[in-house]
């Protein structure tokens, strides 16, 4: 996976990065960016699912003067418009509004778009990468998202796999570990019977939650070292098999 990344970070294609919560889909956005020739130049970010509805056309398209009550007397530059030459992300992209998607499909295919209130469109040169914790194909089915507007995004499809799937969780542990411990100035060791029941564990939140649960570790056994004691309820309780 990161050797395509390499490889795609300089190309002219727009790039879909899907995978499930907590896998890093904007760190791993990020990387991209800054293994790019656009790493001196801003990661423009927007949260499709974050921003009201009522905001995210605004936010992402920007409108002129007095377009509409509250707006702000000089108008204001949309992201889009801040991400030009450089790379926008465009997260949680499943949950952007259909109206919207039609907007940013034109965006893409045709290179320009019409702030609100405007009456001359403004050129633009992006590089797009979009991400997604859903399946955007069975939102294509649901008739939620366009799918011409998916075949313009995945013109690269990176999956980061979840955490369980991962045959490097060993390093990762260690690796954030060392991280945490030297965040928190405290000892970076963890106990055999401790990093035994994070292996085991399944990691419903991934990447996300496994830092947690260290920060948590460490906070709780004052630099002496991580024991099972010192991992939260669902890590230590043992599994629940279904009959």
């Amino acid at each position: 996976l990161q050797d395509q990344a390499r490889r795609l970070a300089n190309k002219r294609i727009n790039i879909l990065i899907q995978g499930e919560t907590g896998t890093g889909k904007e760190v791993f956005a990020k990387a991209l960016h800054e293994s790019s020739t656009r790493h001196d130049k801003p990661f423009v970010a927007v949260n499709c699912a974050s921003i009201p509805e009522s905001l995210i056309e605004s936010e992402l398209f920007g409108y002129t003067a007095g377009t509409f009550t509250g707006a702000r007397s000089r108008g204001m530059k949309g992201l889009i418009v801040q991400a030009h030459g450089r790379t926008l992300f465009l997260d949680e992209i499943g949950d952007m509004p259909l109206h919207l998607q039609t907007r940013l499909l034109r965006v893409l295919s045709e290179h320009e778009f019409l702030p609100l209130g405007a009456d001359r469109p403004i050129r633009v040169e992006l590089t797009v990468i979009a991400a997604s914790h859903r399946d955007l194909r069975q939102l294509i089915a649901a008739g939620s998202f366009r799918e011409d507007l998916y075949y313009r995004l995945c013109g690269a499809t990176l999956p980061l796999p979840a955490l369980r799937d991962r045959r490097d969780l060993g390093y990762l542990i260690e690796l954030i570990l060392r991280e945490e411990a030297e965040h928190l100035d405290t000892r970076a060791y963890i106990a055999d019977e401790a990093l035994e029941l994070l292996e085991r564990y399944e990691w419903p939140g991934n990447v996300r939650q496994l830092r947690n649960v260290l920060r948590f570790g460490l906070a709780l056994s004052d630099g002496e070292g991580i024991y099972p004691e010192h991992l939260p309820p669902e890590v230590t309780a043992p599994p629940v098999l279904l009959l």
